[in-house]
Order: C-alpha cells, then sequence, then structure tokens
C-alpha cells in the first residue's frame, strides 16, 4: 500500500503573510506567558507559532499548506517540498527543531502532567530558531 498523501490547501502570497502575522502573534504570546511564568500557555502559544510559521513557509515558498490533522505529517510534507529550494542542512536542522515542537503538542494540550519552567526553556528557544529560520525565508 502506497504511503498516505497529505492532504493540503493552496496558499497565496497574501496568506502566506498573514500565517506569518500569526506566528509572530504567537510568538509575542510565548515570551509573554514565559515571562509570566505561565508554563502552560507560554508553550502551547509557542506550538501554535511554529504551526503558523510552518503554514507560512510552506506557502511561501511551495505555495500550499498541510490541512491533515497529524500536525507530525508536515514534517516530511516540509521536506518533500522544500529540500530543493533550501540548504539539506539547514532544512534538516528545522525539521528536527520543529520535529522537538510539534512532539510535545499532545503533553501540553491533553495530559495532566504540569508543564514547567524546565519543559519551557527548551520549547522556547526552539520556537525562536525556528521562526527566526522561517521569517528569513521571507526577507
Amino acid at each position: 500500500m502506497p504511503p498516505k498523501q497529505p492532504r493540503v490547501r493552496p496558499v497565496s502570497a497574501a496568506e502566506a503573510a498573514a500565517y506569518l502575522d500569526k506566528a509572530k502573534e504567537f510568538e509575542l504570546a510565548m515570551l509573554d506567558g514565559y515571562r509570566a511564568e505561565r508554563w502552560t500557555a507560554a508553550a502551547l502559544a509557542g506550538i501554535h507559532a511554529a504551526i503558523s510559521a510552518t503554514d507560512a513557509v510552506l506557502g511561501k515558498l511551495a505555495g500550499q499548506r498541510s490541512a491533515g490533522e497529524d500536525h507530525l505529517m508536515v514534517l516530511d510534507f516540509l521536506k518533500a517540498k522544500l529540500s530543493a529550494k533550501i540548504g539539506k542542512g539547514s532544512l534538516d536542522d528545522q525539521l528536527r527543531r520543529l520535529s522537538r515542537i510539534l512532539g510535545i503538542k499532545n503533553l501540553v494540550e491533553y495530559e495532566s502532567r504540569s508543564f514547567c519552567r524546565k519543559d519551557c526553556d527548551g520549547l522556547v528557544k526552539d520556537v525562536s530558531r525556528y521562526l527566526d529560520w522561517v521569517k528569513s525565508q521571507f526577507i
């Protein structure tokens, strides 16, 4: 059986810019939550920043975004769509970073365990670096 094809939606240049604006707003909410020691809120805002940033970069460079429910499927989609446009090392670094960010989404949103500063420290760093990379694709 062939691998499941990701669901995609077309994205215009204006929509890609709008996704980037959302990512920036979520990033500010993440940083505000982090400074206020609201770890769960900061983490969730950071995760959503990364998701919106991914939609932005895919829209900008590939003219589409992933529309599937499984956020981790976007990793293969990003690799398939952007590997020819971005250096392999740079893209691989960002894919690992995004994988770490998306990998904790269920923990933050749905599990009963509290999210703490130590958990949030690495996430904030990963999200900030990922967004810096995405923003650089719009220059």
